[in-house]
């Protein structure tokens, strides 16, 4: 079969190649999935450089979120098992973990539905406590995880901001639904936010983002605020001041998803269930702004990694350089 694999640690349009490999084989309590659909995530770009919490074996197949099909036809989403990812014709997960895919939605829209959702879930749920009438700000609003934060937001009944990087991610946010939409090109953030709140700042933050965004997110929290730490696309992890958070009666919350699959697994089946009603009925559903054949996976990545996307890049193994399936 045809897999992207890295042999070596860097970015992703230098060190993924186009290999022709054996089909993996599952170990004891996996299954071997077809892949339909692969849906790109920030840390594809981690697991390539080397920096993310996993370092599988050298060499490893990235793509760590997928729709696929079982040997018996069934329609499922799963994290792949690693070192055998989602950027192949086939890929092995753990059967536990395996969740059916959403009839509502298509290959790549269910692909898209399971990392950055539950993500969004969790955090503005099960962390934040996030209640209908209060203001949710998101950071980086078009893109993968905050696009998902955004649109979880607006179901809760949460008035939303978007914090985006340009006005073509500005116009998406607005599609997806923002009620404010701050481009932090051309406007100062906290101003703009302060502004839109009339001074009393956010009631929960959602930050995938780190570095300046979390700066300025501690100068917008709203009095008993929670800031939700998600990740550090930015590349710098901030060191956050511990008095202002007791002057100013703010919590800072960590969220890491993974967790959940081993700390408490139930949950992971109870947040789908919730999301996949939530995309019966057209609440939510996932942006996939792009769908690339498996031999564009490596840009795609590199795109995904730059920050220059918007919504979901879905890598499809059946869809041909032109464009069909």
């Amino acid at each position: 079969m045809q897999a992207w694999q890295v042999h070596e640690n860097g970015e992703p349009s230098e060190v993924m190649r186009l290999d022709e490999i054996d089909t993996p084989t599952p170990g004891d309590g996996q299954v071997l999935l077809k892949v339909r659909a692969a849906n790109i995530n920030f840390p594809d770009a981690l697991l390539c450089r080397g920096h993310y919490q996993v370092r599988p074996p050298l060499p490893f197949t990235p793509g760590v979120e997928i729709c696929g099909e079982t040997e018996d036809g069934r329609r499922v989403i799963a994290n792949p098992a690693l070192p055998h990812g989602g950027f192949a014709e086939y890929a092995v997960a753990d059967a536990a973990a395996v969740l059916p895919a959403p009839e509502s939605l298509d290959d790549a829209e269910a692909a898209a539905l399971h990392i950055g959702y539950q993500t969004g879930w969790f955090g503005l749920h099960r962390r934040a406590g996030l209640e209908a009438g209060e203001t949710l700000l998101v950071h980086a609003a078009a893109g993968g995880v905050g696009s998902a934060a955004v649109q979880l937001g607006k179901a809760a009944g949460a008035r939303v901001i978007g914090v985006v990087g340009g006005a073509d991610k500005a116009a998406v946010a607005r599609e997806l639904g923002c009620d404010v939409v701050v481009d932090r090109r051309s406007e100062d953030v906290i101003g703009a936010v302060k502004e839109a709140t009339g001074g009393r700042g956010a009631d929960v933050i959602y930050d995938p983002v780190g570095g300046e965004a979390y700066d300025q997110s501690a100068k917008v929290v709203a009095f008993e605020g929670r800031i939700v730490v998600v990740g550090f696309a930015s590349g710098r992890i901030p060191s956050p001041a511990l008095n202002h958070a007791l002057v100013k009666n703010y919590s800072i919350l960590g969220l890491h998803w993974g967790l959940y699959n081993t700390k408490n697994p139930k949950l992971i089946m109870h947040c789908h269930e919730q999301l996949t009603e939530l995309a019966a009925r057209g609440a939510i559903k996932p942006l996939v702004s792009e769908r690339v054949p498996l031999g564009g996976a490596a840009a795609a990545v590199q795109r995904v990694a730059d920050g220059v996307t918007t919504g979901r890049v879905a890598v499809i193994p059946g869809l041909t350089e032109g464009g069909a399936a």
